[in-house]
């Protein structure tokens, strides 16, 4: 299933923080937001280049074929540093990812995972042994180990660009989703990374990792204003919490393959695999 990613908020401000990261308030593919508001209906994909303030957002997506994972490359291109940051990078092509921030001059200081992923293992810790000053993030309700754990309202800070965290549980217990952030110097429209809270026509599975039907249709049902045509024609989140929750629960998908060997590996962010390929 192509895995097309997609939450629409309705956001209530969030005060500014003088840390990088922190606080006060398919696979992977994300979508641009038309607009973000109560009456939303339409969403579409689109380029960096089609972004206002694309000057200041360098964006590109790339793709892992054996798990199918998108991995999110941004950056403030208009800041003297160049820095960015990585959402969901895989071990196998961290060196792809790496070689693409350093042809473009960046300055890589995120690797940041959307939740403690089954089907790969995260290319965080092999991205930290290779470039160093590199600082993992992944949601602190994960139980995941990494240097910076997030929580809701928490902004990540690029340059004078940022993500804002969002809570969306359900597929696993610690998904979090990214917003880019809300404001004047900030790339409209908004762009939405989530943890597979939400697929073109589906959704992620409920029946590991702390996941929940009931939690994954109040993720989307309760932090989600209206999600265009995901919420008009997807065949699962038409139906009410009932009919949502017999379907995940009569899904009979396969164990995954790479479960036993991701999510260990994963809850250290990629550094068991790393010291696993140094032995």
């Amino acid at each position: 299933m192509l895995r097309f990613r997609l939450l629409s908020f309705s956001l209530s401000p969030i005060s500014s923080s003088s840390s990088p990261v922190f606080k006060p308030h398919t696979r992977n593919r994300f979508l641009f937001l038309k607009k973000l508001s109560s009456q939303m209906g339409s969403y579409t994909t689109a380029s960096d280049s089609q972004l206002s303030g694309s000057k200041k957002l360098l964006f590109r997506q790339l793709f892992e074929k054996d798990s199918s994972t998108y991995t999110y490359l941004l950056a403030d291109a208009s800041h003297p540093d160049k820095p960015a940051l990585l959402v969901d990078p895989v071990d196998k092509t961290a060196d792809r990812d790496l070689s693409l921030v350093k042809e473009l001059g960046l300055k890589l200081i995120y690797a940041i995972n959307t939740h403690v992923h089954a089907d790969h293992v995260t290319g965080t810790g092999l991205i930290k042994s290779k470039v160093p000053g590199v600082k993992s993030i992944i949601s602190k309700a994960s139980n995941a180990q990494a240097d910076l754990l997030i929580e809701p309202g928490d902004k990540v800070y690029f340059g004078d660009l940022f993500l804002e965290v969002r809570a969306t549980p359900g597929h696993t217990l610690g998904c979090v989703t990214y917003v880019t952030g809300d404001g004047p110097n900030q790339p409209q429209p908004r762009m939405v990374f989530t943890g597979d809270a939400l697929l073109i026509r589906g959704c992620g599975r409920t029946d590991f990792q702390g996941g929940s039907s009931e939690t994954l249709y109040k993720s989307v049902h309760t932090q989600v204003s209206t999600v265009g045509e995901e919420m008009k024609y997807n065949p699962r989140l038409t139906k009410d919490e009932a009919g949502f929750k017999g379907i995940m629960e009569n899904l009979n998908l396969a164990y995954p393959k790479m479960m036993d060997v991701a999510v260990p590996a994963n809850m250290l962010c990629g550094l068991q695999d790393v010291e696993s390929k140094a032995n």
